[in-house]
């Protein structure tokens, strides 16, 4: 690491099981007992599950049918965002008492830039031990934390003593640390990428540490430089309080799948007309229209399309979707359709960032066994 940059003490903060533990804490008769946010229909999705339930193997985005074979007492509950938003702000509110460097990165984690801090306390993880038992006193839900001197760590970090803990990864720590960590726990890395690593003869740190800068970039392209610095403790990402929106979506899962173009093209046009609603809430425009398709087997296929004017509007965002859809091979049935637009006039060169946002969910399933 390099010696003339200033180590900085950086938190992330993560709710233990959010929606779940908020279902629980709200309804006494669902503590200890396994239980789902969502995946309670028929083609539903786990959006998340109690610790409980995880213990059977339910995991976060697992198909709802899938969960409910491997945990038979399984409990579904319906997501109610409103409430998880207003706890959500709660918790934020409690980050803003400690430092105004505050990042975050859904409704249940955020990073946390406390090197300077309101409370004048010189030792991050005394502040993390702070934060996390405020937020249980004022909200009733555990936290668990990450503590280093980066980001990329800090993330890292946070989940190796969940639920209701935390770990510190001091400045000489982090070298040896990055070194032993399994490449797969590397955050932001995803199974194909952990393949080619593996396959390649890397899968630890320090085998990562021992390939040149060349060799990783002429295997991974640009983020060949990302791994060559990030597993030498090197990452210069600041926690940025007013994170810029990259892209707004809308899609669809479907109770049963679709394959005729003319189905298609009828829920483009509902999810088009969400889309600006979207747009027109959050006042931006978009040159870059991505049409995303989730196919029977869970395969996907997306199209991207970017144009010389700003659009908005559903005529225009429905257009490009339907020339999109055109120009894929429809050979497979499809459970689920989304539009995102990207390259936003807030900041014009960004890429897009997916997220799934609605899920359509039968509600005859969700129960309370």
């Amino acid at each position: 690491m390099n010696d003339q940059i200033p180590i900085k003490k950086i938190i992330h903060v993560d709710m233990d099981a959010f929606y779940a533990s908020v279902e629980q804490m709200d309804d006494p008769e669902l503590r200890g007992k396994p239980l789902a946010v969502g995946g309670g229909g028929e083609r539903g999705v786990i959006a998340a599950a109690s610790y409980e339930a995880r213990a059977y193997g339910v995991r976060s985005a697992m198909p709802g049918a899938l969960a409910r074979k491997k945990c038979p007492p399984l409990i579904f509950v319906k997501p109610r965002m409103e409430r998880y938003k207003e706890l959500s702000y709660k918790i934020r509110e409690i980050f803003f008492e400690y430092t105004d460097l505050v990042e975050p990165l859904s409704l249940d984690e955020a990073y946390l830039d406390v090197t300077e801090n309101k409370k004048g306390i010189s030792s991050a993880s005394k502040l993390a031990k702070q934060i996390r038992q405020k937020i249980f006193e004022e909200v009733g839900l555990y936290a668990s934390a990450g503590i280093s001197i980066n980001k990329f760590t800090a993330k890292i970090a946070s989940d190796i003593n969940k639920p209701n803990g935390q770990k510190t990864i001091m400045p000489d720590e982090v070298i040896p640390f990055l070194e032993e960590l399994p490449f797969e726990k590397f955050f932001g890395v995803g199974k194909v990428t952990a393949e080619k690593m593996n396959s390649l003869g890397i899968f630890k740190g320090k085998d990562l540490k021992a390939q040149s800068l060349g060799f990783l970039a002429r295997n991974f392209g640009k983020s060949g430089n990302h791994f060559y610095e990030i597993v030498r403790g090197i990452q210069y990402s600041e926690v940025k309080p007013n994170r810029i929106r990259k892209s707004i979506a809308a899609e669809r899962t479907f109770k049963t799948d679709i394959s005729s173009e003319k189905e298609m093209i009828e829920k483009l046009d509902q999810i088009a007309s969400e889309l600006e609603r979207r747009l027109k809430k959050s006042d931006v425009k978009g040159k870059t229209i991505t049409l995303k398709m989730k196919h029977h087997d869970f395969t996907i296929q997306s199209r991207s399309k970017t144009i010389h004017q700003w659009i908005f509007k559903k005529e225009e965002l429905i257009q490009l979707a339907t020339d999109l859809l055109r120009q894929a091979a429809l050979e497979k049935p499809v459970r689920l359709l989304g539009i995102s637009i990207s390259k936003l006039d807030n900041e014009p060169d960004l890429q897009a960032v997916w997220r799934q946002l609605e899920i359509e969910f039968p509600g005859l399933i969700y129960n309370k066994r």
